[in-house]
């Protein structure tokens, strides 16, 4: 019989894209939520309510699961401080195996401060004395559209950089084969990225007429979303996920997509035409 396997983020985009592959191949799951009702419904699948940083339910709800899928928490002052809890609780219920969803080009330094957050919560891991596995995934192809805004222009200062963009289809495929065979993936760090590198301009392009790139100076990117009064640190995400690009921080295709999937990473275009 298959191992189990705990998934955590099953009511979102990519957690879910992981359990529904799970679910397909008859691995038996236990999907840990904040809000059972917004699970997906999934054949040998059971649902517990285990927030991050509810010690108690989480070690109670992963006792007995010898792997587990962490897919990272919603972005917070404290989102280390929920991973590191989650992470403790996870070795304290007897998880042999955790499998995190971590970010391209984590580093205590990096220009996307939230990959920051990355690495700090890499270096937990580590320390907790679990196996594990990383997979960092690139940006998310699929939410391309979404930095336009409504007049069609995507505004950022990205200069004339690029990143190699993943499809959340294909980062699910990964996660699936790493979590059907964990032991061969032991200790590996997997960087999961599209097949080419994209500047904003191509983006813009390839989502159609209307639609524009304008570089904006970092000045400018902070002054234009000022009027959403978010607060520093969060727009200093916002911002800096296109100095990312503008640095080549997020550039660099690699080969881990087809290594771990048998099929090739898919192209921005055929995301962006899915999704249309």
């Amino acid at each position: 019989m298959p191992q189990p396997v705990a998934i955590t983020g099953a009511t979102g985009q990519l957690g879910g894209r992981v359990a529904r592959r799970l679910a397909a191949a008859d691995i038996p799951q236990t999907l840990l939520v904040r809000d059972p009702s917004r699970a997906p419904q999934l054949p040998g699948c059971t649902v517990l309510p285990a927030a991050f940083t509810d010690h108690d339910a989480v070690v109670a709800a992963l006792t007995g699961v010898p792997t587990a899928l962490m897919v990272s928490a919603s972005e917070t002052p404290d989102r280390v401080a929920q991973h590191q809890a989650f992470i403790d609780a996870a070795a304290a219920a007897g998880v042999q195996h955790l499998v995190y969803i971590s970010f391209f080009g984590a580093a205590p330094d990096a220009t996307f401060t939230l990959a920051r957050d990355h690495w700090a919560t890499e270096q937990h891991i580590r320390a907790s004395g679990m196996r594990f596995t990383f997979l960092r995934d690139n940006l998310y192809a699929d939410f391309m559209p979404a930095l336009a805004g409504p007049d069609g222009v995507i505004r950022g200062p990205a200069g004339t950089g690029s990143a190699a963009m993943v499809a959340q289809d294909d980062i699910a495929d990964a996660a699936a084969a790493v979590l059907t065979s964990p032991a061969a993936h032991a200790g590996r760090t997997y960087n999961l990225t599209g097949p080419d590198d994209v500047s904003l301009a191509d983006v813009a392009a390839l989502l159609g007429p209307g639609f524009t790139y304008h570089p904006e100076t970092v000045e400018e990117a902070y002054h234009s979303r000022a009027i959403y009064n978010a607060p520093s640190w969060q727009l200093d995400a916002w911002v800096s996920t296109y100095t990312a690009i503008a640095d080549g921080s997020l550039a660099g295709p690699t080969t881990d997509i087809a290594t771990l999937t048998g099929h090739p990473p898919t192209p921005l275009k055929e995301v962006l035409n899915r999704a249309a």
